[in-house]
């Protein structure tokens, strides 16, 4: 069932708690990229235009239920607030007398964001004590944060179901959009690229994929896995020897369903990964004292007539070890396929996303996903206990 969004939550003169995603990397005690914050700035300024007062929950890091210095959220208020260009109160607690006192002191269209909930065992745990102690004075319950809908944690599962209503915000609601499109799909042809690291870290949304799409192409250290299953040489490349005998399988269900599921024909190598390593291009046979750190230019035109004529494509994982110059060709090669090919463009996962923006294209792609572990969870089918517990939209009669 679709579910309810800000155009059908009145928030006005409310308290609402919004759970947004500012994860983000701190550099020197400032925010080193502010893009998941930015992110947010259509709900909140949407919930501010309604006179509403902004709760704001975030985690940041993995501080282990303990406060720590490091990981505290104070810097992001203070980047919100320049980029808001209002006012962005911060309490040093997530819950507890002061934090309940400073979101009473808010006027209407005011802005209070709460310290890292992870220093609290009580938000990974989903404990309701914690969950109520969140909730306390707020009227209405928003979810913002997408990349963390794939965890029961109290500010993003147990919290929601304590309010009348718990509706998704903008972002929210853009990725169920996109990625629905990617999950429910009758566009053709329909191209998934998958990189990373290891098969086992996404065995379920390459089996789910083979299911829908038209193409699927594999590229990243995860490549050299199914090459070797086919028997080619990887050098020194990369090898995910416990998947070994799975990816050979997942070949073989490709070949059953009919779909083609494509690997590098070439590669760029070197002896190692440095920032002075030199890319040397070889064929399908890596030499034994070489490692695969990039799909090589045969491979690169090769991925990019498949994408050229997609009406859909969705991308996760980088094609190479695109933060070294040297190997980071294939990796925007595909990039700005994804921005040339005039289909529906989908693009989900941290470095995916970072690659983008390096390629300088992220504005011609259609959607962005703020979800990594999320939204392949989401494309895998499997249902997100984040989304699950919002509230369902009323359908009309």
């Amino acid at each position: 069932m679709p579910k309810l969004t800000l155009d059908h939550l009145d928030a006005h003169g409310k308290t609402v708690l919004v759970r947004v995603d500012y994860n983000v990397p701190l550099e020197g005690g400032r925010v080193g990229d502010d893009t998941r914050i930015a992110a947010s700035l259509p709900t909140l300024r949407h919930l501010i235009a309604q006179g509403a007062r902004l709760v704001l929950v975030s985690h940041l890091g993995r501080p282990k239920g303990k406060p720590e210095a490091k990981y505290s959220l104070r810097p992001v208020a203070e980047r919100l607030e320049r980029l808001l260009g209002r006012p962005v109160a911060f309490c040093p607690e997530a819950v507890g007398p002061r934090a309940r006192a400073a979101a009473q002191a808010l006027e209407p269209g005011g802005v209070l964001l709460l310290e890292n909930v992870r220093f609290y065992p009580g938000e990974e745990r989903n404990d309701p004590a914690f969950a109520q102690e969140l909730a306390a004075g707020a009227d209405l319950y928003v979810s913002d944060a997408f990349g963390t809908a794939h965890r029961a944690h109290a500010s993003t599962a147990g919290v929601a179901g304590l309010f009348p209503q718990a509706a998704a915000g903008f972002l929210m609601a853009k990725e169920l959009e996109f990625l629905g499109q990617a999950l429910h799909s009758t566009l053709s042809p329909y191209v998934a690229v998958l990189g990373g690291a290891k098969v086992g870290d996404k065995i379920g949304v390459i089996r789910a994929l083979l299911q829908r799409t038209d193409a699927l192409l594999v590229g990243g250290a995860m490549a050299y896995t199914f090459l070797k299953a086919q028997g080619h040489a990887i050098g020194k490349s990369l090898l995910d020897e416990p998947h070994l005998a799975l990816a050979g399988e997942l070949l073989n269900e490709a070949e059953r369903r009919g779909k083609r599921l494509l690997l590098p024909s070439d590669h760029r190598v070197a002896a190692a990964p440095s920032a002075d390593a030199q890319a040397e291009v070889c064929g399908a046979e890596i030499p034994p004292d070489r490692m695969g750190l990039d799909i090589g230019p045969e491979t690169e035109r090769r991925f990019c007539v498949e994408i050229a004529t997609a009406r859909l494509v969705v991308w996760n994982g980088p094609l190479g070890m695109f933060e070294l110059p040297a190997f980071a060709q294939g990796t925007r090669a595909i990039a700005r396929a994804l921005a040339d090919c005039g289909g529906i463009t989908v693009v989900g996962g941290g470095d995916t996303v970072a690659a983008v923006n390096r390629a300088g294209v992220a504005g011609r792609i259609t959607h962005l996903s703020t979800g990594g572990g999320a939204s392949l969870e989401f494309l895998e089918g499997r249902a997100l206990p984040g989304i699950e517990v919002l509230t369902e939209e009323k359908q009309p009669d």
